[in-house]
């Protein structure tokens, strides 16, 4: 009796993620000889090149997937809801998405954007309230160089508790891991397929600990917390990568297979320099596209003389921008923002209109709201504990929450509730039962639930900042230590 030959076929799996509405060229952070710099990179335009030139390389064995936070976080994208991003997404090509911020203007506008796309969104763990039916496709299968693949994806389990309530209108979110098993059932006994690739949007720790619970994904390409993964992990036998963010890198996974199992694979993260020249027929979309917003948003409104930037975890100096104009707008003795990662860095020199919406957006009026001293030391318990928790599964959010006029000595190692151990307003030691004056934006900045006498200024976010350079530029913004480890 002689063994049947082996049949050894190759697949490539193209990644973005996380990419927030940056369709063009734009600065971003590298860490080169020990330190961080800054030059241009990403673009859809340059992506295209990117991914055309392996099409031609492995023809018929490519497949592209989106990892979410797609249709949100440049002004020009905010401003269409999304639409502008369509054309460009479906002269792309991608196989699937799923989802997170793409949830910002409510579920029935991404429901329009998905029935607009030449590709599904994908979502296991995503349900209508009313009728407790998915709200999009669990999986989609393809059939790519020879290989059955089935994709499944799973939006951000958090839009329904830590977003803004419009997002999730009429939608609950789950977790996803009771649903995740059966759909990879359905996938190898109904769709026969040999290759299960899991498209997540629940961030590293969190679908870390999901594949260690819920056996038989081959692939995870994760999103969210926008690691760049250089080296991929491999919890309980899954290949788990993720791609940065802004759309600064592609994502490469090379498959070699034998009889349709993994037998080997290359993996790299691919930077999307601005050396790659840009596909002519996707930069005159975009061109077109981006025409009407380019001469507003490139007007200088001030000068930095050192970069502003929103990629380290306990404080970030282009949040200190945001921080300080609102301080300076309302007189509170404490401000607060969310720890968002989304928003490239501004190099030194001319900050202009765009780099502001660059920093937040949605452009939100200020708030105002008097705090207790004991409600601002456990709303930053609760944050740290959303950051720094052991279990995976209770972390949520972003980074640390962004905060002026307030100096806190953290353990971070230590169980809930217990991290702070100094607390101060000024040079003053917080007082349980004082009431403070405090400003914010969005309810990530305070939650709803906090707080007496809230209302909202006259006072947009971008305004406020604009009036402070007018004030203050050129400004240098170093870190202040608002969140001391010790």
């Amino acid at each position: 009796m002689t063994n049947s030959p082996k049949k050894q076929s190759q697949l490539l799996l193209m990644q973005l993620n996380d990419v927030h509405g940056y369709v063009d060229l734009h600065t971003d952070w590298f860490w080169e000889q020990g330190r961080t710099v800054y030059r241009p990179a990403g673009g859809y335009a340059r992506l295209a090149t990117l991914i055309e030139a392996r099409r031609r390389q492995y023809p018929d064995a490519t497949v592209l997937l989106d990892g979410g936070d797609t249709f949100h976080g440049t002004y020009p994208v905010i401003q269409t809801k999304g639409e502008l991003l369509v054309p460009i997404l479906n002269q792309l090509g991608f196989d699937a998405m799923t989802v997170h911020w793409d949830f910002a203007y409510g579920p029935k506008r991404l429901i329009e954007l998905a029935d607009a796309l030449t590709y599904p969104v994908l979502a296991t763990n995503v349900f209508h309230k009313d009728s407790n039916e998915p709200v999009f496709p669990a999986y989609r299968v393809l059939d790519r160089g020879g290989v059955r693949i089935g994709v499944i994806g799973i939006a951000c389990n958090i839009v329904d508790t830590m977003m803004p309530p419009h997002f999730s209108e009429g939608i609950r979110f789950t977790l996803g891991r009771d649903e995740l098993a059966p759909v990879i059932e359905t996938l190898r006994h109904d769709e026969q397929v040999d290759l299960v690739v899991l498209l997540s949007h629940l961030g590293l720790p969190q679908t870390h600990k999901l594949l260690t619970e819920v056996p038989g994904v081959d692939v995870c390409l994760c999103a969210h917390t926008h690691d760049r993964i250089t080296q991929p992990l491999h919890p309980n036998g899954t290949i788990l990568i993720e791609s940065g963010c802004h759309g600064v890198f592609l994502g490469e996974l090379l498959l070699t297979l034998e009889n349709g199992r993994i037998v080997d694979y290359q993996h790299q993260l691919t930077e999307v320099a601005e050396s790659v020249e840009p596909n002519p027929a996707m930069q005159l979309q975009i061109d077109r596209a981006m025409t009407p917003y380019r001469d507003e948003l490139a007007r200088v409104v001030g000068e930095t003389t050192l970069p502003l930037d929103r990629s380290t975890c306990l404080e970030s100096t282009m949040d200190n921008l945001l921080l300080a104009s609102i301080q300076e707008a309302t007189g509170a003795e404490v401000v607060f923002s969310n720890g968002w990662r989304y928003g490239a860095p501004i190099p030194a020199g001319p900050i202009t209109l765009g780099h502001l919406y660059n920093i937040i957006p949605m452009n939100p009026p200020i708030s105002t709201v008097d705090l207790t001293g004991r409600e601002i030391n456990d709303m930053l318990e609760m944050n740290l504990e959303r950051t720094f928790s052991g279990d995976a599964y209770e972390q949520a959010g972003g980074y640390v929450k962004r905060v002026a006029g307030l100096t806190a000595f953290v353990k971070m190692e230590n169980p809930k509730g217990a991290r702070i151990l100094g607390l101060f307003v000024g040079d003053q030691p917080v007082e349980p039962d004082r009431s403070y004056r405090a400003a914010f934006v969005t309810v990530q900045g305070v939650p709803p639930k906090l707080g007496t006498n809230r209302q909202d200024t006259d006072t947009h976010a971008v305004a406020a900042m604009v009036a402070y350079l007018k004030h203050h530029s050129p400004i240098s913004l170093s870190p202040t230590g608002t969140f001391i480890p010790v």
